[in-house]
């Protein structure tokens, strides 16, 4: 079991330039299902992507990749003629939310950004737009979503994934691809890791992969990395509190941040006396998880949430 994203997933790409590309490759490569790309002066053509898959431990897939990926001249299109339900955007930040509506228009189920610099007032108007369809946003500004041996879209490190029983949602991409790898490294792995993005207005937050993770029978914990600035963590906690049935165990970066200064993120940042990471390892405590106090007890605390 996983959440939003597994074996069976069909996924298009919105932005074939280099970095498009360049993991479109890795997608393949890792066994991900991508049946097609969408570029306006290019349709009618096709990409050529070939080589070596870098997850031999895929049942039923080779060792060598040889793929002529069609693309098409709109997500319409390409829905149509491929079945995909996911999209995901390497499309430059001027036009990254045009695309974003594009696709909910096409009626695609989940839309990955990994996109970053996108203005915050074509987030707003990208956001208002999805409130009037069915699609899951997930970013701006994000790293991705991945269910291990299944299905990587985004910008991960495949190789340090492994199938298991813990979920992961976060806020930074960096702090993701640590709390995987202590993961697979105390043999705990993952269902699915989700990179929520760090940008103040975005999708997908928190609380909805808490309740995914909550009602995913194969996910027995969930580790929660948030950030400085915002309130998103708070309300996390308070959901924790009410509903989760699941050990977290969470870890929050920043707590040496000056107030006033954007540290990394867009959304990183201690505004009038708001979002600091006292504030949110004090809530999240309070709702019974387990907090890492370094980077590097995260797989630690995780443990120790299991064994409550």
């Amino acid at each position: 079991m996983s959440v939003l994203v597994n074996k069976d997933t069909k996924v298009i790409v919105q932005g074939m330039g280099k970095t498009g590309r360049f993991h479109t490759d890795r997608a393949i490569a890792y066994g991900t299902q991508m049946v097609g790309a969408v570029h306006p002066s290019r349709a009618g053509q096709t990409e050529l992507f070939e080589g070596e898959t870098d997850h031999s431990g895929v049942p039923g897939r080779g060792d060598s990749y040889n793929l002529e990926l069609p693309i098409f001249r709109t997500v319409k299109e390409a829905v149509a003629a491929t079945g995909a339900t996911v999209s995901v955007v390497y499309v430059p930040p001027p036009f990254a939310a045009d695309a974003i509506m594009e696709a909910a228009d096409a009626g695609l189920e989940l839309i990955v950004c990994i996109t970053e610099g996108i203005p915050v007032t074509d987030m707003v108007k990208a956001k208002s737009y999805l409130g009037y369809h069915s699609s899951r946003l997930v970013g701006p500004n994000c790293p991705g979503v991945i269910t291990p041996r299944e299905c990587k879209i985004g910008i991960m490190p495949g190789y340090i994934h492994e199938a298991g029983r813990i979920g992961v949602v976060s806020r930074s991409g960096t702090l993701t691809y640590e709390a995987v790898h202590q993961l697979t490294q105390v043999g705990l792995g993952q269902t699915t890791a989700i990179g929520i993005g760090g940008d103040p207005v975005n999708g997908t937050d928190f609380i909805d992969c808490l309740r995914m993770f909550n009602e995913d029978p194969a996910t027995e914990g969930v580790i929660m990395i948030g950030e400085i600035g915002g309130t998103a963590e708070e309300e996390a906690a308070a959901w924790i509190s009410g509903h989760m049935t699941k050990p977290v165990a969470g870890f929050i970066a920043g707590s040496t941040a000056p107030a006033g200064k954007r540290m990394g993120h867009a959304g990183a940042i201690i505004s009038g006396g708001k979002g600091t990471a006292a504030d949110k390892i004090t809530a999240l405590e309070e709702a019974g998880v387990t907090i890492a106090p370094t980077p590097t007890d995260m797989g630690a605390a995780m443990l120790e949430a299991m064994d409550r």
